[in-house]
């Protein structure tokens, strides 16, 4: 069971939520000294005392990871450096455009018959 999960819509289309997601790894990466490699929609990372993976969906982010025995006593800070981190990721994210509105449709009038004289 993992020590700390966190899941967050995100609205973006796959592509921009995949981009932010490598942009999030890379920054964590370096503060935590984490190394991580794609499998489809999921990087699995790991670091000295952390292992686990950031999974993009359609809808959301979800980042789930087991903490070593002398990381768990920095749970909490660990934690809220990623919720951070995320929020602030989302925040910057470009958002999904606005379905296009179809255009109204108006019926016609049928052409009226000419009159036989």
């Amino acid at each position: 069971m993992a020590d700390i999960e966190i899941r967050r819509a995100h609205g973006m289309n796959p592509r921009d939520a995949r981009a932010a997601a490598d942009r999030m790894a890379d920054k964590l990466g370096k503060k935590f000294g984490l190394k991580g490699d794609w499998d489809g929609d999921t990087m699995r990372f790991q670091g000295t005392g952390v292992t686990g993976t950031l999974t993009v969906s359609p809808k959301d982010l979800h980042i789930a990871a087991t903490l070593g025995f002398l990381l768990k006593a920095m749970k909490g800070s660990i934690e809220q450096a990623v919720k951070n981190e995320l929020d602030q990721l989302l925040a910057a994210a470009p958002a999904k455009p606005a379905p296009k509105a179809k255009p109204a449709t108006s019926k016609k009038a049928a052409p009226r018959a000419k009159k036989a004289r």
